[in-house]
């Protein structure tokens, strides 16, 4: 979809959804707020979803502990069928991905396993990154009796937005044992290479993994052609799979027949699960990184999310995120920049995930007073407002309204600095 010289207008920004070949899909969700941009932090319900949710919870009132082996589908599989869907998400192959844990369970556990098979003693990650990543290879380094201090190497920016490949290889040496980096910095949306990282990491020795929490479901991925080592997401973000979903993980199809570090019987070769032996055998796929049961009530509305995804193409919603995002920006260099309102994420929509980051002396406030309006976003620290025109749900004329709305209250609220802080 082109924008480029769009009429910067209501009526406008109209013509550009009736152009939109997936303007019909915001009628299956249900949507909180009537411009609901906070879809990187928790994607809203859909018709599928929740259909998919009701459909277990009849066949517990029906079925009972039958539901495991007579549900439709078996529970019993449940975890590695979607597995096989996700794959399509993130480019790889059906073994290689399993729904299950939550995503920092599945960080500790990958972590684990991944420093015990390498050589290398060191973890290289970033000051940018969702803090649970560095709480998890923390714990992991300290249970090794390595102390953080000494073998997490943190990458700094230079502009407190952005992270260099230069400066990620000049992190690297042969002690590395894990380049483990996000695909997108939820502050600022800096969208990474993965196929470079995954080289860099290579040339080294070391392994490459990935925490995909703020892609999967905006970015196309192609993990096993770029042959990452390993990677971890959630699911209630883009893909819109609710609070609390069960999150995936991929691991390439060399690493399996690896013992996890952290082993449970969920991990378990399948066909001799129930013979209930007391050593471990791991599924010889992605499958033996689950711990726990699989949480059925967690995992079944990702069953209907993915419908959506699949129907609609990763290709056709990155294109619409794309378009969406420029859109944004351009806007708000037209109408904020003069208002003191700061594009925070890369200009190169190759560079960009699907939120945008727009910076202001006074972010918590400006957030507050959008909320109040009907506008949900979220503030990040230090000067953060984030805003995520996701492409299934919110349309053109929904960013031109919300930056309307941004620049009415610039101009006429006094924002009060707020200490108010996000959840998610």
């Amino acid at each position: 979809m082109d924008i480029d010289g769009a009429d910067a207008t209501a009526a406008g920004a109209r013509a550009l959804d009736d152009e939109d070949p997936l303007a019909s899909l915001q009628a299956r969700f249900d949507l909180p707020d009537e411009w609901y941009l906070d879809g990187n932090s928790l994607g809203p319900a859909s018709d599928e979803s929740v259909a998919a949710l009701e459909h277990v919870i009849e066949e517990w009132r029906t079925l009972g502990i039958r539901g495991w082996t007579e549900g439709n589908p078996p529970w019993f599989w449940y975890g590695e069928r979607l597995g096989g869907r996700v794959a399509d998400l993130v480019g790889a192959n059906g073994g290689e991905v399993v729904v299950g844990n939550s995503t920092t369970v599945n960080i500790h556990t990958l972590i684990g396993t991944f420093l015990d098979l390498a050589d290398g003693t060191k973890v290289v990650v970033n000051e940018l990154d969702f803090p649970t990543d560095h709480y998890a290879i923390r714990s992991q380094l300290r249970a090794r009796g390595l102390d953080p201090a000494d073998h997490l190497v943190v990458v700094e920016s230079d502009d407190g937005r952005t992270i260099s490949e230069d400066d990620i290889r000049e992190a690297m040496d042969s002690n590395v044992a894990i380049l483990f980096f996000p695909s997108v910095l939820y502050r600022s949306g800096q969208l990474f290479d993965l196929e470079t990282l995954t080289k860099i990491a290579h040339e080294y020795g070391a392994f490459a993994g990935f925490d995909l929490a703020h892609s999967v479901g905006a970015v196309p991925h192609d993990l096993h052609a770029f042959d990452v080592d390993f990677a971890v997401w959630c699911h209630y973000k883009y893909v819109n799979a609710g609070p609390g979903a069960v999150a995936g993980l991929y691991v390439n199809e060399r690493h399996h027949g690896v013992t996890p570090a952290l082993a449970g019987w969920w991990g378990h070769d399948k066909e001799t699960q129930f013979e209930m032996s007391l050593e471990y055998t791991p599924a010889q796929s992605a499958g033996a990184w689950q711990i726990g049961t699989i949480p059925l009530f967690a995992a079944a509305p990702l069953d209907g999310a993915l419908s959506v995804l699949e129907e609609v193409g990763m290709d056709a919603i990155r294109e619409k995120s794309v378009a969406l995002t420029e859109y944004l920006i351009a806007l708000c260099d037209e109408r904020l920049a003069q208002r003191g309102v700061r594009v925070g994420s890369p200009r190169a929509p190759a560079k960009r995930g699907g939120h945008v980051a727009l910076e202001h002396g006074r972010a918590y406030a400006l957030g507050d007073a959008l909320r109040e309006r009907g506008y949900i976003v979220d503030v990040r620290p230090p000067n953060v407002v984030r805003v995520c025109p996701s492409p299934l749900y919110i349309g053109f004329h929904d960013v031109w309204s919300f930056v309307d709305a941004m620049a009415d209250i610039l101009d006429s609220e006094s924002l009060e600095n707020s200490e108010k802080r996000g959840v998610t």
